[in-house]
């Protein structure tokens, strides 16, 4: 997959000319990522840093909370077609020309599956100058992945 494979998107597309670190996690963590992943996003967020993510589990979903309070640009790449509808809080960012939604699944695509989760991840490791694993289940999908880097 490459920047040709975007479907459509939601948001400023020059966000995708900065340095992009992406944050991926595991569903399931130990305590101790969690706050480090908080303390991570925090520095992230200070030091106006881009990050890229899918932002879907509960961790990354924390992740996207502390970030979305700076000013520095967010990708958002979901593992599914174009959203019909985002949050208006969500919007403002987008017309602030801080917030990307990247759709490289085409719109018939409504929800989510474990092989469209995998795709994302392998995309969005793909678009990153950085990757940041916050943990990978031993096992795990992003264990996988981990090694294929």
């Amino acid at each position: 997959m490459n920047d040709n494979d975007i479907v459509s998107y939601i948001g400023n597309i020059d966000i995708l000319n900065v340095h992009k670190t992406a944050f991926l996690c595991s569903h399931k963590c130990p305590a101790d990522i969690i706050i480090q992943s908080y303390d991570w996003a925090t520095k992230m967020r200070d030091e106006g840093k881009c990050v890229i993510s899918s932002f879907h589990t509960k961790i990354e979903q924390d992740v996207f909370n502390f970030l979305k309070k700076g000013t520095q640009p967010i990708i958002k790449v979901p593992a599914r077609g174009k959203y019909k509808h985002i949050s208006q809080e969500e919007q403002q960012m987008v017309d602030e020309g801080r917030l990307l939604f990247l759709f490289f699944f085409p719109d018939e695509v409504t929800y989510q599956t474990k092989e469209t989760c995998v795709k994302r991840n392998e995309y969005i490791a793909q678009i990153a100058d950085e990757i940041h694993i916050a943990y990978a289940t031993p096992n795990g999908q992003l264990e996988k992945l981990r090694k294929c880097l």
